[in-house]
C-alpha cells in the first residue's frame, strides 16, 4: 500500500537515512545529541525528517519526532506538508497521528494546488480518504469552511477530489465521496478537460465501476463539457464500448439512489445494506441486456440474480406485490412488510427531476400511512406453521423454484418496477393506491 520516499543522496545528514529506515533508536540518540539537526532538510525537496516518516510510514519515529514539538505542518520546497506525502503513500497510521497532532486538512501544495484530501483520493487510498473526511466534520475546517464544501473543494485545476477519483478509476473512493456528499455533476474549469463532470471523466478512463457508482448516484448521462461532449461521446473516443453502452442516451435509464429517503427520520443500517444490494443487482441486471446488444462480446457477462440454491417458497414470508422474493424490509409504524426490490420501487426513480423542489415522503402502500423507518423484517421460515393471509404476508402453493429459471420483476425496473402488476395479482385498490404514492418519482 503506498511506496516510501527514497533519501540515498550521498552528502545527505545521516537522520534521513535513519529515518527513512525507521532505526527510532538511532533518530533517538542523534536528536539527544544535537536536536538543532531537526531543523535540517534535504539537499533535493527540501524535506524535513517528519515529511521523510510520514512518507514512508514510520510511525514510531514519527510520534517522537512530533513529541519533540516538531511543526506538523512543515513544508517541503512544493509546499506540501507531511500529511500530504502520507496521504500519497497511503501510510494510514501517520495520516491518523498527524491529524491528532493538529496537521491542518486545508493547506494547498504549489505544484497542483491540492490538499491531502485530493492527494487520498487520486491515488486511492480510501482508508486514509475516511479519515480526513472525519476530521473534517470535527476540526475548525467544519467552522470556517464547512464540511461539505470542504468535501468539494478544488484544486489549481477546478478539479473536485470526485473528479480525480473518477479520473484515476478509483471505485472506492468514488463511494465514499458520494455517501458523504460529494457534488456528482460539478463541472471542472480546467484540468485540460473544461467542463468535464466526474461522468465525463470515468468515461474516459474506461472504469465501469466508477461510471456505475456514478449513475446510481444521479449523474447526468446528457450533461455536455465545454466542447459540447456527453459522457457517451467520450466513452466512444476512446473506445471504451462498455462504458459507452451505459452511457448511451437511448439505452433504459438506471435507477438511482432514492432521494426520497431523506425524508426518512431513521434508515436503519442492516436496511440500507438491503436497499443498495437490491439497487445494485436491479442496475447490473439492467446493465447485463444493454451488454448483451453491444458488440463488445470479449466483456464477461454475469447474471447477477442468478442463484445457484433452490429456495422452497413455503418456507418464507412472501413479499404480496411481487410474489416472488421474501419479506426482507419492515415498515415502521404500521408493521406491513415487504421485500428489498418493492421497498426500493416506493422509493426509488429513474432520473432526477431539477424542477422538483418539494418530493413526498414514500407512504405504505397497505395501508398509506408516512413511512418513518424501515427495518430488517423478521423472516419466518417456519414451513409447518400454517400463515393467516394478510395483504403483507401472503401464502402460495409449495413449489421449488430456482433464481435461474425463475424472473424477478426488477430484471427490467421501471420507476413502477413490480407494482405495475398488483392489479391482476392482488386487490386493485392497493394498486390504486401505490400508484398515488410514486408521485411520478
Amino acid at each position: 500500500m503506498g511506496q516510501g520516499l527514497s533519501c540515498r543522496v550521498a552528502n545527505e545528514h545521516q537522520l534521513f537515512s535513519s529515518v527513512q529506515n525507521g532505526e527510532l533508536e538511532t533518530v533517538e540518540t542523534m536528536v539527544h545529541q544535537d536536536p538543532t539537526i531537526l531543523g535540517l532538510t534535504t539537499v533535493h525537496g527540501r524535506l524535513s525528517a517528519l515529511h521523510v516518516a510520514a512518507a514512508n510510514g514510520h510511525l514510531q519515529v514519527l510520534s517522537m519526532l512530533l513529541d519533540r514539538s516538531v511543526n506538523p505542518d512543515v513544508l517541503n520546497r512544493h509546499k506540501k506538508t507531511p500529511l500530504m506525502l502520507a496521504a500519497i503513500h497511503g501510510k494510514h497510521s501517520c495520516v491518523e497521528r498527524l491529524i491528532q497532532a493538529g496537521a491542518n486538512i486545508l493547506m494547498f501544495d504549489s505544484v497542483n494546488g491540492r490538499t491531502c484530501l485530493h492527494y487520498a483520493a487520486y491515488y486511492g487510498h480510501s482508508d486514509c480518504l475516511q479519515s480526513i473526511i472525519s476530521a473534517a466534520s470535527s476540526s475548525p475546517v467544519a467552522h470556517s469552511w464547512g464540511s461539505a464544501r470542504f468535501l468539494n473543494i478544488r484544486d489549481g485545476n477546478g478539479a473536485t477530489p470526485l473528479h480525480l477519483a473518477a479520473r484515476q478509476r478509483q471505485a472506492e473512493c468514488v463511494r465514499i465521496l458520494l455517501g458523504k456528499g460529494a457534488l456528482v455533476c460539478a463541472s471542472t474549469s480546467g484540468y485540460s478537460r473544461p467542463g468535464s463532470t466526474p461522468l465525463h471523466l470515468a468515461a474516459r478512463a474506461g472504469s465501469l465501476e466508477c461510471v456505475r457508482e456514478l449513475l446510481a448516484w444521479g449523474a447526468d448521462r446528457l450533461q455536455r463539457d465545454a466542447s459540447g461532449r456527453i459522457p457517451y461521446m467520450v466513452a466512444l473516443k476512446y473506445k471504451h464500448g462498455a462504458c459507452a453502452a451505459l452511457l448511451n442516451p437511448s439505452a433504459p435509464e438506471p435507477l438511482t439512489w432514492p432521494s426520497p429517503l431523506k425524508f426518512i427520520s431513521e434508515l436503519n443500517p442492516e436496511a440500507k445494506a438491503l436497499l443498495e444490494k437490491a439497487l445494485i443487482e436491479a442496475n447490473k441486471a439492467r446493465e447485463k441486456l444493454i451488454l448483451k446488444e453491444t458488440s463488445d462480446t470479449n466483456l464477461p457477462i454475469i447474471d447477477p440474480l442468478a442463484s445457484d440454491v433452490e429456495v422452497e417458497a413455503s418456507d418464507v414470508e412472501l413479499c404480496c406485490i411481487c410474489f416472488e422474493q421474501a419479506c426482507t424490509i419492515e415498515v415502521q409504524n404500521c408493521g406491513h412488510q415487504m421485500c428489498a426490490n418493492c421497498a426500493l420501487a416506493l422509493c426509488c426513480y429513474n432520473k432526477p427531476n431539477a424542477s422538483t423542489n418539494i418530493m413526498k415522503a414514500p407512504v405504505c402502500p397497505f395501508c398509506r400511512s408516512s413511512i418513518t423507518q424501515l427495518l430488517v423484517a423478521n423472516i419466518n421460515t417456519k414451513c409447518d406453521v400454517d400463515l393467516e393471509f394478510s395483504p403483507s404476508q401472503p401464502t402460495r402453493p409449495r413449489k421449488s423454484f430456482n433464481h435461474n429459471e425463475g424472473s424477478s420483476s426488477f430484471k427490467s425496473l421501471s420507476s413502477l418496477g413490480s407494482f405495475g402488476k398488483m392489479g391482476g395479482r392482488s386487490s386493485g385498490k392497493v394498486a390504486a393506491d401505490c400508484n398515488e404514492g410514486f408521485d411520478k418519482m
